[in-house]
């Protein structure tokens, strides 16, 4: 099974004050790991900027190709569309996650992948005490449902359409559930990293 990964990173910020995208994190930036991390099982990783694109493309630096979202005040999905249309045809599966998920651990992105490659389920979540997170990985047989969604509509739609068909992946990982979106969170997960 070949895999792509997307990270979406097109949103503007504005709780945080700067582009997540860029804040400092373990040896690079929030895209650059996460774009290593997903790396060791996905190719191409594929991150999608929006808001401020020229100058956060041209700062972001890690191993992944730059997309640009011209429509993504119109929402997340646009975004994931963006980055799904950039996926190679010979992609079997795709793996997405947010830019402000940064710790997610390589073990998950393996498991991920493990269990998609074992299973014919369409979507793979990962789940801890109860509650979903990223990456999520779809298989390429919805991958044109995603993209003819109407743009106004949310990501979960499609995924909620499939709930039946779901594969849900036990894990301890804080990672798939962090958010950060606060200058107040981004110190709470420095801290945590720090203590580990």
């Amino acid at each position: 099974m070949k895999a792509a990964g997307i990270i979406l990173a097109a949103g503007e910020s504005r709780r945080m004050g700067r582009p997540k995208a860029l804040l400092p994190f373990r040896e690079g930036t929030f895209v650059s790991e996460i774009a290593a991390v997903l790396g060791e099982q996905c190719t191409p990783v594929i991150a999608v900027f929006g808001f401020d694109a020229a100058r956060v493309i041209r700062q972001a630096k890690g191993p992944f190709t730059r997309v640009e979202n011209p429509d993504y005040r119109k929402g997340m999905l646009t975004s994931l569309q963006a980055g799904l249309r950039a996926v190679p045809a010979d992609c079997d599966a795709v793996m997405f996650t947010l830019v402000d998920h940064p710790a997610v651990e390589s073990s998950t992105v393996a498991a991920l992948y493990g269990a998609a490659a074992r299973s014919d389920a369409p979507i793979v979540i990962p789940r801890r005490q109860g509650r979903r997170g990223h990456p999520v990985l779809i298989r390429r047989a919805i991958v044109a449902e995603f993209l003819a969604e109407p743009a106004e509509h949310m990501v979960r739609d499609v995924i909620d359409r499939h709930a039946a068909e779901i594969l849900y992946l036990e894990v301890e990982d804080s990672g798939i559930s962090d958010d950060i979106d606060t200058p107040e969170l981004y110190e709470q997960l420095l801290a945590r990293e720090a203590g580990q």
